[in-house]
């Protein structure tokens, strides 16, 4: 038998793996929300409004970002309408950047809406997008259950950024 070791993702799957312990755990998005001084270290691409966009740290293709509220709210009926449309705005002008960036065959956008639906961090309400290829999901993916990435934070950071900031 074979083994493929991938020791970086033992700290998110310990995480998730066990509910937060009480309603007063620190939210990793409302920390990083409010951290303007370290975007470049937290994989900021973009700052608006209401919503801000960052890279995904465990992310299942190159390219993997959320777009998150700074209003920390589990709930898509708490959010106003604001909120929404700069979230909608985001998701569109990703759209255009993943296109450019990677020329990719299609996207998935989506949110998990509480720990039931698979939500890693149910009290902050986020969306994920990510770019998608034609054959993307090889056998590492089906079979190991390993995703192979080609491309690392640093360099989609790199390329995204820039976008962000010209592509209003």
């Amino acid at each position: 038998m074979d083994w493929l070791w991938s020791p970086w993702r033992y700290r998110y799957v310990s995480q998730a793996a066990s509910p937060p312990s009480n309603a007063d755990t620190a939210c990793i998005f409302c920390d990083k929300g409010r951290d303007a001084a370290h975007d470049r270290q937290n994989y900021f691409l973009y700052r608006g409004r209401f919503c801000y966009v960052l890279l995904n740290l465990y992310p299942y293709t190159s390219g993997h970002l959320m777009v998150a509220p700074y209003q920390h709210v589990a709930e898509l009926s708490l959010v106003s309408a604001e909120t929404l449309a700069e979230m909608m705005e985001l998701a569109q002008r990703t759209e255009r950047i993943f296109k450019q960036a990677y020329r990719c065959d299609g996207i998935n956008l989506g949110m998990n809406l509480g720990r039931a639906a698979g939500a890693g961090i149910a009290g902050h309400l986020h969306m994920h997008i990510l770019p998608r290829w034609f054959g993307d999901s090889n056998f590492m993916t089906t079979v190991a259950e390993t995703r192979v990435m080609p491309e690392d934070l640093e360099t989609s950071y790199t390329k995204l950024q820039p976008l962000f900031s010209s592509n209003a």
